[in-house]
């Protein structure tokens, strides 16, 4: 298995085998493995989406949710491959979230 730069933004939700324009985090990992970012970051945008529906619906209220939560969760996978593959910095960013606790 071989191992190579990962390039991962969260903000942009995207993720790149090479540098591009704005990334967050460089991790060390399979190309193959990274894989589970792309179709993470394309749940979230289709959740996003939903959410962006559900948001003119005052009757449910936020932390009632399901899509937030489902949203929630999945950013909790990203940022628990960050802090597994990243390096020292990127894992003490990530045990300062609050997801890590």
């Amino acid at each position: 298995m071989e191992t190579s730069n990962v390039y991962v933004s969260i903000a942009n939700l995207t993720c790149n085998l090479q540098p591009g324009t704005s990334y967050e985090f460089v991790l060390k990992m399979d190309p193959l493995k990274a894989r589970v970012f792309t179709k993470l970051f394309s749940q979230m945008q289709a959740l996003e989406a939903s959410n962006a529906f559900r948001a003119h619906m005052p009757f449910i209220p936020y932390h009632l949710d399901k899509l937030n939560h489902d949203l929630d969760r999945r950013l909790q996978k990203v940022y628990a491959l960050i802090h597994e593959f990243g390096d020292d910095e990127a894992r003490k960013f990530v045990e300062q979230l609050p997801y890590f606790n």
